[in-house]
């Protein structure tokens, strides 16, 4: 994978770099031009496909997130799981999430669905699948996206110690299996979306589980409180 589009921030590129030259990832890179040349069109934009990394490099990271492919409407998908860009309508299970932060810790309800400023304080907002066609969810799971991002947790799990990894759903769960759980943290749940969250998602404190194990390790907790859209940055 070459495309001059793509960037990945450089503690990232020294871990799993090398990933994306095996003959997989290259048959991924060729099956995403293809499609482009076909007139599909691909969330996110090229230049955000790997911002989860690039905002959250690997020595920055507390706590990981993990979804399973972008969203795969207009505008939605901008790299980080869960999150949209200012002005976007907010999801219906980032608006689970926001209830279950409300809930949990008597936060407000945001007015955006910008998780940048979590990202920014060392959450990594990962997707499984970093791509996806529009209008056709996990169109793209399969084509190799799954191995490159069990490379970034496999990497994370063995040269980090004391991280949380937020499961939520099945598929989040599968990945759980390259966890070391005597090592780090791992909180399960039924997946945020209107489907499943009334089967216990809401209700599952995962947000003051994740400080009180950062505080309990003398880390710094997350601020998961998010700053109203209009004193977002620019």
């Amino acid at each position: 994978m070459n495309d001059a589009r793509i960037r990945i921030e450089p503690s990232w590129k020294e871990r799993i770099g090398g990933y994306l030259e095996r003959p997989d990832m290259q048959a991924l890179s060729s099956f995403l031009r293809d499609e482009k040349q076909h007139g599909k069109v691909i969330f996110p934009p090229g230049p955000d496909i790997f911002a989860a990394f690039d905002h959250t490099p690997f020595d920055a990271v507390r706590v990981v997130i993990l979804g399973q492919d972008p969203y795969h409407g207009p505008g939605q998908a901008h790299g980080l799981c869960f999150s949209v860009r200012p002005g976007v309508p907010t999801p219906p299970s980032l608006q689970n999430i926001y209830k279950e932060i409300h809930r949990d810790l008597g936060l407000p309800i945001p007015d955006h669905g910008c998780l940048l400023p979590w990202a920014d304080q060392g959450v990594l907002l990962l997707n499984a699948v970093l791509t996806v066609e529009q209008g056709q969810a996990a169109s793209h799971q399969g084509k190799g996206w799954e191995g490159f991002t069990d490379a970034a947790i496999d990497a994370l799990n063995r040269e980090r110690e004391g991280l949380v990894f937020m499961l939520w759903g099945a598929y989040a769960q599968r990945k759980g299996q390259l966890i070391d759980r005597k090592k780090h943290c791992v909180l399960t749940s039924v997946h945020p979306s209107p489907l499943s969250a009334h089967r216990g998602f809401i209700g599952c404190g995962h947000f003051s589980a994740a400080n009180a194990y950062l505080s309990e390790r003398g880390q710094d907790t997350v601020d998961w409180s998010l700053p109203r859209r209009a004193d977002l940055p620019a």
